[in-house]
């Protein structure tokens, strides 16, 4: 799911970048906020950060140090992505194991959906390891499934999610046994 967040955040502008020329000082600002933002990668409550909108508020600078450099406090508002308990997702197989599959949805690369979780499936080894049912509909690398989230986990030193997923319930699965459902 997608949300919509306000963050508050401390930017470190160079002394060399403090000019009179407004205009100047907005680009460093803004440079600084995206280079910071795209390092971090993703927080434990509100997911993954994807965009920056808009530049709500800047806070009074304070020099720092004997360098001369200042510290301002931002307030931004972004787009973050985190999925949620319950929630339907459509993902794309990356990865066939004989106890399941690894999906990616959006940023989250590790989704695991293990055959426990996936009924009237059965692994079909080979060179192109899938899962079929008794209707033919197949499971395998690159098809699109929805599933349900059934659990997530913050992995802290990685600064990233992992996701259990089930195909329990109505409408879910490989993506081509509805052809009259539609990707939003």
């Amino acid at each position: 799911m997608f949300l919509k967040v306000q963050l508050p955040w401390n930017v470190i502008i160079p002394a060399a970048s403090l000019e009179s020329n407004g205009l100047m000082f907005q680009r460093c600002m803004i440079l600084r906020i995206l280079d910071d933002f795209a390092s971090k990668k993703a927080s434990k409550h509100l997911g993954y950060y994807m965009a920056v909108t808009t530049l709500d508020n800047i806070g009074e600078g304070k020099v720092r140090n004997s360098k001369g450099d200042v510290l301002f406090p931002v307030i931004f508002s972004g787009i973050a992505f985190k999925i949620f308990r319950g929630e339907i997702i459509e993902g794309v197989i990356h990865k066939v194991l004989k106890h399941g599959v690894f999906l990616r949805c959006g940023p989250i690369e590790n989704i695991y959906l293990s055959k426990i979780k996936m009924p009237d499936y059965r692994y079909v080894p080979g060179e192109d390891p899938e899962f079929m049912n008794d209707k033919l509909s197949k499971i395998k690398k690159d098809v699109i499934v929805r599933a349900i989230v059934l659990g997530t986990k913050w992995l802290e030193a990685e600064r990233e999610f992992q996701a259990l997923v089930s195909l329990d319930g109505d409408y879910l699965g490989d993506w081509d046994q509805f052809p009259n459902l539609k990707l939003l």
